[in-house]
């Protein structure tokens, strides 16, 4: 192989590309913020007649986390596109990750959006971090009682201290109802 031949090999394997995962992820984010901001705030964020003061409004918080996420996914995806990111030695250590693990942790985040409704925020955020902390190979068992607490006790910060509504759940009202 000639000089120029062997400088692109080594380049090609130390360096990702302009398919890298910054650019990838900063993409991805894009499109996500964009749907958010002009698909979810104004479909399910009403804004209660009484309101005389934007940054009074439901809105005014989602809708600043969005366009920071937009802003900041962009500079990602502009900074992998004008310099790619290099190789490190710590990827080839993340190929060994088994697929249980990964399937575990895709789960996770299933779990805890699809059964928001039914299980509420307490039980789909116990639900989720059991499974994280399974994802993770902990296993003493005072750890999973974290599993437990922290969700309860965020989500009951969020109601009681901060007045968001979240759901108790669908399966402990009919419970309730009994």
């Amino acid at each position: 192989m000639e000089k120029s031949e062997l400088q692109f090999a080594a380049a090609s394997e130390s360096h990702y590309g302009r398919c890298n995962p910054n650019s990838i992820l900063g993409g991805t984010f894009s499109i996500l913020a964009l749907g958010f901001l002009f698909y979810v705030i104004p479909a399910f964020i009403e804004i209660p007649a009484y309101m005389q003061h934007p940054l009074l409004s439901p809105r005014f918080l989602p809708q600043l986390a969005g366009w920071l996420v937009l802003a900041l996914s962009l500079l990602l995806m502009i900074d992998g596109l004008i310099k790619p990111p290099k190789r490190s030695e710590t990827d080839e250590f993340r190929r060994g990750v088994p697929i249980m693990r990964q399937v575990l942790m895709v789960a996770a985040g299933i779990v805890y959006v699809l059964f928001f409704e039914e299980l509420g925020a307490i039980g789909s955020g116990v639900l989720a971090s059991v499974l994280l902390f399974l994802a993770s190979g902990l296993r003493t068992i005072w750890v999973y009682a974290l599993a437990i607490i922290f969700p309860a006790v965020v989500t009951l910060l969020f109601i009681y201290v901060l007045n968001v509504p979240l759901p108790p759940g669908t399966l402990w009202e009919s419970l309730s109802l009994i």
